[in-house]
């Protein structure tokens, strides 16, 4: 009879093969003989120890379900209806906040709460005030004297973004803070017709080169739950705290939410929060601060000092390098870095799309990336399936050279596709412009925090039907507004192009294109920060990198890969005498 110990142990195995038995293993002498045979065939999951006895069978389904996570769904809960309100009056103007003034933009109780111990802190109930998240979806609680929080149910929405929906018609302008006290310092000093709300959780705890690392991603879903109000509004003020993970936070949200329409602050010398400079300051000072909020950088004539910040950076840091491809060799050739406008070119067949699905798997599985995919030649459900292999390394579909994936490996491909990739897709049937690809991009990047995007093939870009311009000046403007769109969301554009076709010599072979060979406009070379070349030879493909732009990014040179016909998988020649089983 199986145990939930063999259950476990057998929704791990993908192939058929004798394994140490679980059940009895630990109980031998000889604690690594192999006794368990187990078999995988398209029904599921067939075992027998030689030892123990034990044995039986299971559906991958069910095997499958051992390793789904639990989602916990939100639950309601109840929120105080004992309200001190002089404590919370009394807590509030210690913060130099009139409760009186703020009581209809936000909902805030206070009462007796029970807080954990905390370093020298013992446990205890004791006075703290609660910020309420919607109806019964949260309630963060602070205490008063001595600063610990804890939290009933989960915050997952902006705090206050209820009530700026309650109005009759949204704000032209939103204010964002860090944290709930922040947001009810300004909202005192501010009209009562611009919003102001809290992010939920504060500023990102993983921070580089004062941005948010992809690893905290998932902790933005607030921003997508809020997206009419963020597309409501004509300009957001972005009043996060005047320190590294602030900055972070501040960037994050520019990217996603439209650098276009964010403002920033800037703080006095001696302050690192919104309150700070209400107590310091006063609320005038304050209120200055907002008024005289200025634009992001985005484009335009800038002075010398706002790019001071950055070139701190690069004193104290150096010159940053390219994200791995997740191949090697090939990175000392080219590096993805957010921003940048990669060209990726070949011959019809050449396997410049299976490339750059490589690319952006080994960057999901290495860095935690989130990629959007427009592809216009490849049914999202064949796309499923390519990318899987890369995932397993096995084929989808049945072949006589390799067994291929099982149901439980595709389903965790699946599952590992759902959480990093998105496909941006035009079902209603309408022509595909260059403005309706980056609205569906920027929604992307709004819900996902997409940092990579892949168009295949630009020749499926139609230009506005009223716009009269030819065919290099559309593809010259095309490339701009890519270039500005990348930089301005600190996103990674591949633009997949064919060329022109090529000739062929006396000996039936092929020119490699590059950039200038693409159909249509030189602009190819000159706007790229990369140009790559996908050339198929007939020992297997080569990387031809024609155009770099930052030459601590990568270089120019060509590289040879090994390429998998059965799996559509790239890998590194340099390594394979590593793989091989070569006895000496």
């Amino acid at each position: 009879m199986s145990t939930e110990r063999m259950r476990s142990f057998l929704s791990t195995i993908n192939q058929s093969n004798r394994f140490v038995c679980p059940e009895c293993s630990s109980e031998r002498k000889n604690k690594t003989d192999k006794s368990l045979s187990v078999t995988v065939d398209q029904d599921g999951v067939l075992y027998k120890c030689h030892h123990c006895e034990i044995s039986g069978k299971h559906t991958h389904e069910t095997l499958r379900n051992l390793n789904k996570p639990k989602v916990s769904q939100p639950v309601a809960i109840s929120v105080p209806k004992i309200n001190n309100v002089s404590q919370l009056e009394e807590y509030l103007l210690s913060r130099h906040i009139d409760y009186k003034q703020i009581k209809d933009r936000f909902k805030i109780v206070s009462g007796d709460k029970y807080f954990a111990a905390k370093g020298d802190i013992k446990s205890a109930t004791v006075p703290a005030v609660g910020f309420v998240y919607g109806e019964n979806e949260a309630v963060k609680w602070r205490s008063i004297g001595d600063k610990r929080f804890t939290q009933d149910g989960a915050a997952r929405q902006l705090w206050g973004i209820d009530r700026i929906r309650d109005q009759e018609t949204l704000p032209k302008t939103l204010i964002i803070t860090e944290g709930e006290i922040d947001a009810a310092s300004v909202a005192q000093v501010v009209p009562s017709t611009t919003g102001v709300c809290s992010v939920p959780n504060g500023a990102p705890s993983k921070v580089s080169q004062n941005k948010v690392t992809a690893e905290e991603d998932t902790k933005f879903h607030y921003l997508w739950t809020a997206k009419d109000v963020l597309g409501g509004v004509d300009e957001i003020i972005l009043a996060t705290d005047n320190d590294a993970a602030g900055q972070a936070l501040k960037e994050e949200v520019a990217r996603r939410s439209g650098r276009a329409k964010c403002k920033e602050i800037s703080f006095p010398p001696d302050c690192k929060d919104l309150n700070e400079i209400l107590v310091t300051h006063g609320g005038e000072a304050l209120s200055e601060v907002i008024i005289n909020a200025t634009h992001m950088p985005l484009e335009g004539v800038y002075q010398a000092e706002e790019y001071f910040d950055s070139v701190k950076e690069l004193y104290d840091q150096g010159l940053v390098t390219g994200f791995s491809t997740g191949i090697a060799s090939l990175d000392e050739l080219y590096t993805i870095s957010p921003g940048q406008l990669s060209i990726i070119t070949g011959t019809p067949g050449s396997g410049k799309s299976e490339f750059i699905d490589q690319i952006m798997v080994n960057l999901a599985r290495n860095h935690h990336w989130k990629c959007a995919i427009a592809s216009f030649e490849n049914p999202v459900p064949l796309h499923l399936a390519k990318l899987s292999e890369k995932v397993i390394k096995r084929p989808f579909f049945k072949n006589k050279h390799e067994p291929r994936m099982t149901e439980i490996e595709s389903e965790k491909a699946l599952d590992f596709i759902q959480e990093h990739f998105m496909f941006l897709e035009q079902r209603s049937g309408d022509s595909t412009t260059i403005e309706s690809v980056l609205d569906r991009l920027q929604q992307a990047i709004l819900r996902l925090g997409v940092r990579f995007c892949v168009i295949d093939p630009y020749n499926y870009i139609v230009r506005d039907q009223h716009q009269d311009e030819h065919e290099h000046q559309f593809i010259n403007k095309m490339l701009t507004r890519l270039v500005s769109f990348a930089r301005s969301h600190d996103v990674h554009i591949a633009l997949v192009a064919h060329p022109a076709k090529m000739q062929t010599d006396s000996q039936g072979k092929t020119a490699v294109p590059t950039g200038h060979n693409i159909s249509g406009s030189h602009a190819f070379f000159s706007k790229a920060d990369f140009g790559i070349t996908v050339h198929r030879e007939s020992d297997g493909p080569t990387i031809h990198v024609w155009k770099c732009r930052f030459k601590w990014m990568g270089k120019l040179g060509e590289l040879p890969l090994k390429y998998n016909v059965n799996t559509g998988v790239f890998e590194d020649h340099r390594y394979e005498f590593e793989e091989a089983d070569i006895e000496f």
